[in-house]
Order: structure tokens, then sequence, then C-alpha cells
């Protein structure tokens, strides 16, 4: 017996898998085809930052405790980015509510914009700077701004270590 059919289900009628949010199986088959990483957005910047000389982990935990990963982490100098979709981060200009089986997506995106939020929370407590952009941005804005960002932090941990002159 295929996905598309349930035993309870006349011949030829799709029902969803128990425990499914899927409407359709050419939603489910849809949604079960978005990437989590290696999206365009992430990978156009992802190699401007690369072409810049920067180097970084891809889909890294910046805290070891943390079960949640960002798209790029600077260690060295403590930078989180991460590349938020529009509709699975709910992005002010461009995200569409589902019409069907509204009440799930309306719950769902809720708790991927809190988790965002904690994420941001518990990685600026711990000395990370956070950069978020979102998948509609111009990649070469994103990378100016992360190339920029990691400058400055490397130029805070040289500044750190220094030896300070006493008078």
């Amino acid at each position: 017996m295929s996905e598309q059919e349930s035993p309870k289900a006349p011949t030829g009628q799709w029902t969803p898998p128990e425990g499914s949010w899927a409407s359709s199986a050419a939603t489910r088959r849809s949604m079960l085809g978005n990437r989590s990483r290696d999206t365009a957005p992430e990978l156009l910047l992802r190699s401007l930052v690369h072409a810049a000389g920067l180097r970084y982990r891809v889909a890294a935990k910046p805290l070891p405790k943390m079960r949640r990963t960002a798209d790029m982490v600077f260690r060295p100098v403590k930078v989180a980015v991460f590349i938020d979709g529009c509709f699975w981060h709910g992005c002010p200009e461009h995200f569409v509510m589902p019409k069907a089986n509204q009440p799930y997506w309306e719950e769902k995106i809720g708790r991927n914009i809190q988790r965002d939020r904690d994420t941001d929370d518990r990685l600026a407590e711990a000395g990370w700077l956070v950069l978020r952009f979102w998948e509609h941005r111009e990649p070469e804005a994103c990378a100016a701004t992360v190339i920029k960002a990691v400058a400055a932090r490397r130029e805070e941990v040289q500044a750190s270590k220094r030896p300070r002159k006493t008078s």
C-alpha cells in the first residue's frame, strides 16, 4: 500500500498519515522536500564571505549544549549567522499564512519565531554577536555586514590580547 492511500480511504483518495499536518499529497511532498541547510541564499552568502577570505563552520552549534545550529559560525570571534526563510520564520514582508490547516501553521510559525528570539538571547548572554538575514535580502549586502562584523570582532579580540601600557 502506498503513502497516498490508507486502508480507510476509498482507492485513489489521499488521506494524510496519522499526525500529519499535510492537507494534500502534493503539499506533503513539497514540504518534505524543503532543505534545512545548503539553501540557495545560504550558498550565495557563504560563497561571497569565503571569497573575501573568511573561514567559518557550516550548520554548527555555536554553544555545545545548545541543540540549535547557526548557518555560519565564526567561533574565535563569536559571530553566529542565520539566514531565515520568509515562510518558516514569519517574514513581516513576505509571509502568507496557508489557508489549509491554519491553526497548525499559526502555532508552528509562532514557535519558530519564539525559538529564534530565545536563540538570540542565549547567544547574546554568552557573548556572541547574532546576525540574522531574511532570505530575500541582497547577498552582497549581507556579506558586507558579515565581513565588517567579523573584522570588528577580530579587532576587539586582538585589542584585548595586547599588553596595556602603564604610565
